[in-house]
């Protein structure tokens, strides 16, 4: 998006941003290039516009806490007027390196624990701000979307939760499903793709790669996904394949109903190179299942790019994957908390959404539409066009 848009339009109010804790490493970064964005603007442009209070400042976020008791209660403190802000609050509800202290032991923050300092946040503010977003890359509960049998709904729940409290958008990234906004359907749910971050990273990254129908194809792990790999697939120009996984439904073994087949779906892939598409990487488990297909069938390079990388089992499985000649290479984003010791694997890459998530919330600031950003579509076709020169 050109700054012209920016320039020539007013802030609804001044801009304010809380990281909550887990997020205060992209938080600095989204401060540090909205600050400059802004001051840019101000060298350039002589409207008044831009004389507003609060448009020219060294920083956009709020000092606060959230410190607990003992017990291991807690509260939220701001330490400073958010009275009349558009106030965007951040928080990575799967970082699990946060801890606290709770009767003499140390806690690891929870999806719950995070969520719940979204909400004390929102409490401590008191109504005051003009304007309240929620960014949770990784939307909480996500998994937790559909009810199939007695079972809660817990994200739904919590959607209408902060619904409730006053909350005016809640944004996420690359949403398991975003159907999961019917909950709340009169207030704003925006889902941005990470598309583009991801093409340009793997491409930068391996410029010896062709994108096109002869040399590249993009999987889906299983029938979830595939609407996402459907779009990455038509972004890219080239074909689209599958993984299927057959059940006995008639059978139930420890548990689980057993496995039947494990079928792919597509053209042939042999000599290709590979992208496999999902929203999120855990055990890495279902992930490398489809590698191991793929290299039955002599694929050339097999990618796993995955927008959070939980890495909930530790890395110990991907480390023995990586050493087997399983996949290649990994990226995820800094949407979500990475662990320390995976980031210097010859196979990981991190795709850093800073600059991403600091456009859309200067965008919203501005009152202006986030069509443009939404769609990646042409940012695409000029990155591959430019490659093609």
């Amino acid at each position: 998006m050109s700054n012209a848009k920016f320039n020539e339009s007013m802030p609804f109010a001044p801009l304010k941003i809380i990281a909550i804790g887990n997020c205060e490493e992209i938080g600095k970064k989204i401060d540090h290039k909205i600050t400059m964005r802004r001051k840019d603007a101000l060298r350039n442009e002589e409207k008044p516009a831009f004389k507003m209070s609060g448009f020219d400042s060294d920083t956009y976020l709020v000092p606060f806490e959230c410190p607990r008791f003992g017990t291991g209660e807690g509260k939220a403190v701001i330490n400073t007027s958010i009275r009349g802000t558009d106030l965007f609050i951040i928080a990575d509800v799967m970082n699990y390196s946060q801890s606290y202290t709770m009767r003499g032991s140390q806690s690891h923050m929870s999806p719950d624990d995070y969520f719940m300092d979204i909400k004390r946040v929102i409490m401590a503010c008191s109504g005051q701000p003009r304007r309240i977003t929620v960014i949770m890359p990784y939307l909480y509960e996500g998994r937790q979307h559909i009810r199939i049998v007695n079972e809660s709904l817990d994200c739904a729940q919590a959607l209408q939760e902060l619904a409730a409290m006053g909350v005016d958008t809640i944004i996420t990234f690359d949403a398991h499903d975003n159907r999961v906004q019917n909950a709340i359907p009169i207030n704003g749910f925006e889902n941005f793709f990470t598309s583009y971050q991801f093409i340009s990273t793997v491409l930068e990254n391996n410029p010896g790669m062709k994108a096109d129908k002869e040399h590249l194809m993009v999987i889906s792990p299983d029938e979830g996904g595939m609407r996402r790999a459907v779009y990455y697939a038509s972004l890219l120009g080239v074909d689209m394949g599958m993984f299927y996984k057959r059940y006995d439904y008639s059978k139930l073994i420890d548990g689980a109903h057993p496995l039947v087949s494990f079928e792919f779906l597509g053209n042939n892939v042999t000599g290709k190179d590979v992208v496999i598409i999902d929203d999120m990487i855990a055990s890495g488990h279902t992930a490398f299942e489809v590698a191991k297909e793929l290299r039955k069938r002599k694929v050339h390079k097999i990618i796993i790019c995955a927008t959070f990388g939980l890495f909930s089992h530790g890395i110990d499985e991907i480390d023995k994957a990586y050493r087997q000649n399983i996949f290649d290479e990994i990226y995820t984003t800094n949407l979500c908390y990475c662990p320390e010791e995976i980031k210097n694997k010859p196979y990981y890459h991190n795709v850093d959404l800073s600059s991403y998530i600091a456009l859309i919330i200067d965008t919203l600031n501005h009152d202006i539409s986030v069509n443009d950003i939404i769609d990646a579509t042409e940012r695409i076709q000029k990155l591959l066009a430019d490659r093609q020169a």
